[in-house]
């Protein structure tokens, strides 16, 4: 008996030992040091040319009579006026009618261009939210050094940024080696089918192939994962896919006096229940593992202690990032019901109530195994699984981050910002790259701002802003990209 104690200890002192010597081992991986470059803005006249920029109600509607083409013929008028020597050395066209194409030509006509693209639709204002707003959201207000309105980070901010930065080049007489492309999408919110999709054609017949491509996507986090200190700019490498699924319940209907035991409501909210509860199967692999393993270095020895001993704290891990949106989105598919319908009378029992579900596709996940999951968790004799044909996107290809573009990303982000946690990364939405990356060999989704948890609420939702210094560090950092991006190395 002693000597099984003996044994049960030497296992248990053991298991000690390797958590500990892991942990310790598990520190911030050294980065060659970069030079700091100071570059010289007018942080107030930028912030100026963003506030003009949200005035355009630039909103992309479902519906196309809803279109107001006089706003975006007026924006893209307002760039010509507000960029007059990108205009005049940059070649122009226009595709899809209102997204605008530049190419600036680089001196080596054999090297492979690069391309930066934003978007400068919007999605609208949420009705009756107006009055939740500091500001009037297309007011374009700055206050309290905070440019406020519909567009200030979604994505606005990226295409005056790109504006501001070749233009300071421009004057600088910085010429590059290497042809750079913008593009600046104008229905990215819906899909960007003719802005970007138009452009990628273009590109295509052209017989152009990118080098690389930088679109928006991720930001430089400050505080959304808790204990790391310095900033996390997570440069998206590949975007998840979508699809939209109808779960439909199915009752005989009838008037509400004299409702069955189970209706079609109540049928369709056990289903929906039962869906959240039994979400698609994730796990810390992949793009999520190599960016938690990069962030979790600069965590409390808590967490260091988890993340170093996976093999021992794997599910109690998992757990936990599971509980917070922003990592659960990072580690699987994820299920988000967001339409319900149901009777079109209020004493009239429905004979289909209708929840409408938006899956967001991980890279490990296929639209048919995501169906599959669905059907396994809620189909039975009144409860169907419907999917509109030929609909789904599956998720993008994964970019490499050992690549090129990568590298010059990276740098102009830590000339700027300094200290900086770099690593890849994976979008959560979706991006107009869907598009461009067909056309390049890699596609990256970074905008080089900081945001915060605060300003995550602003996306798609109330109180959209950015903070003026912000906003002239992403010009910074564009000017770097562009600087390193556009040489012949």
């Amino acid at each position: 008996m002693k000597i099984l104690a003996a044994s049960l200890s030497a296992i248990v002192l053991g298991i000690v030992a390797i958590v500990l010597v892991q942990t310790l081992l598990h520190t911030p991986v050294d980065v060659p040091a970069v030079e700091p470059q100071t570059i010289s803005v007018d942080e107030a006249a930028i912030a100026e040319h963003l506030a003009e920029a949200i005035r355009f109600r630039t909103v992309s509607h479902q519906r196309a009579d809803e279109f107001e083409a006089d706003q975006f013929e007026g924006f893209i008028a307002w760039a010509e006026a507000t960029y007059p020597e990108v205009h005049q050395t940059m070649d122009l066209s226009r595709h899809g009618n209102y997204t605008l194409l530049y190419r600036w030509r680089g001196r080596d006509a054999t090297l492979a261009p690069i391309l930066l693209t934003a978007h400068y639709d919007v999605v609208p204002v949420i009705p009756g939210s107006e009055a939740d707003w500091r500001h009037p959201p297309f007011a374009g207000v700055i206050d309290d050094d905070i440019i406020w309105g519909r567009g200030a980070l979604d994505d606005k901010s990226a295409v005056v940024a790109q504006f501001e930065a070749a233009t300071h080049l421009l004057r600088a007489g910085f010429e590059p080696q290497r042809t750079i492309y913008f593009s600046f999408g104008h229905d990215e919110e819906i899909g960007g089918s003719q802005g970007a999709g138009s452009v990628t054609s273009h590109l295509a017949a052209e017989g152009v192939q990118l080098a690389w491509s930088l679109d928006e996507g991720s930001f430089l986090f400050d505080g959304l994962l808790p204990g790391v200190e310095p900033l996390l700019a997570a440069i998206n490498v590949a975007e998840k896919g979508s699809v939209t699924l109808q779960v439909v319940a199915l009752s005989a209907g009838g008037h509400s006096s004299m409702p069955p035991k189970q209706t079609a409501v109540g049928i369709l909210a056990r289903a929906i229940i039962k869906l959240e509860d039994n979400p698609v199967p994730g796990g810390l692999s992949g793009l999520g593992a190599q960016m938690f393993d990069a962030a979790s270095r600069h965590m409390s020895f808590t967490y260091r202690m988890l993340f170093a001993n996976q093999w021992l704290f794997g599910t109690i891990l998992e757990e936990r990032l599971s509980a917070v949106s922003f990592s659960n989105a990072m580690l699987r598919t994820t299920t988000a019901p967001t339409m319900l319908t149901g009777s079109v009378k209020v004493n009239v029992l429905p004979i289909e109530a209708i929840a409408t579900v938006n899956f967001r596709v991980h890279p490990r996940d296929t639209v048919a195994s995501v169906v599959a999951h669905v059907r396994s968790v809620v189909e039975s004799e009144n409860v169907e699984v419907r999917l509109s044909e030929g609909s789904g996107r599956a998720a993008s290809v994964v970019s490499s981050w050992e690549a090129p573009g990568f590298a010059v990303i990276e740098q102009a982000i830590r000339e700027v910002y300094g200290e900086v946690v770099v690593t890849p990364g994976l979008m959560i939405a979706g991006s107009d790259s869907r598009h461009y990356g067909k056309v390049a060999d890699n596609a990256y989704r970074f905008n080089p701002m900081v945001v915060t948890q605060e300003d995550i609420t602003g996306f798609h939702g109330t109180n959209e802003k950015i903070g003026v210094r912000n906003l002239a560090q992403g010009v910074r950092t564009y000017v770097r990209v562009l600087t390193l991006g556009g040489s012949g190395d």
